[in-house]
């Protein structure tokens, strides 16, 4: 189970920027007053774009629980870009914890399937009948959303516009994403063979 460790940090850049994009009015005393909405459709569209990519935007902290290894010397780790493995823990069926050393595995960073691998060709540290494996990583392309490439940030702009001009449920929509903002993350999808 993959498990956010703490939000994104969005910060009011972000917000500024969504209300320039939507051309919502500047200068009067209720600046501001939608800021909380606009972080919520920001906040939406980042997500689903995280969801259809598989990749995270703003850099954070996950932890990912298996019980059992997909291969003995190496897992494929959930999200990526995947910046470092902080942490990997293996816990037995009545709870109790023990850190496998960082001498027993390296992380392999790739933009698209970053993985968990045994040091020196061994396998990963054994996972105990009934018990799991917690491994805790940092991922994400940027550590703030001026940092983040422009073409995700516009996808992300794009699709929280979406949300926010079609924000009545009346109106029948299928809720697939608008064709720009697919344009703008096909490089980003992972290629399935």
């Amino acid at each position: 189970m993959l498990t956010e460790l703490e939000p994104p940090v969005l910060g009011t850049k972000a917000v500024r920027d969504l209300a320039e994009h939507l051309r919502l009015g500047s200068g009067f005393a209720d600046d501001g007053a939608q800021d909380s909405l606009l972080e919520l459709y920001l906040r939406t569209a980042m997500a689903a774009i995280e969801a259809r990519i598989g990749k995270a935007l703003i850099r954070r902290s996950f932890s990912w629980s298996v019980t059992r290894w997909r291969q003995t010397g190496r897992q494929v780790l959930p999200v990526a870009p995947v910046r470092q493995v902080t942490a990997v823990r293996i816990i037995s069926a009545n709870g109790a914890e023990e850190e496998a050393e960082s001498s027993l595995w390296v992380l392999l960073p790739d933009g698209q399937s970053p993985a968990l691998q045994g040091s020196w060709g061994r396998a990963l540290p054994g996972i105990p009948d009934q018990g799991r494996a917690e491994i805790e990583f940092d991922a994400g392309y940027a550590v703030s959303w001026e940092e983040l490439p422009p073409d995700l940030r516009q996808a992300s702009l794009l699709l929280s516009a979406s949300y926010y001009e079609n924000r009545s449920a009346d109106e029948g929509r299928d809720g697939a994403m608008p064709f720009g903002v697919l344009a703008l993350l096909d490089p980003y999808r992972p290629v399935r063979l």
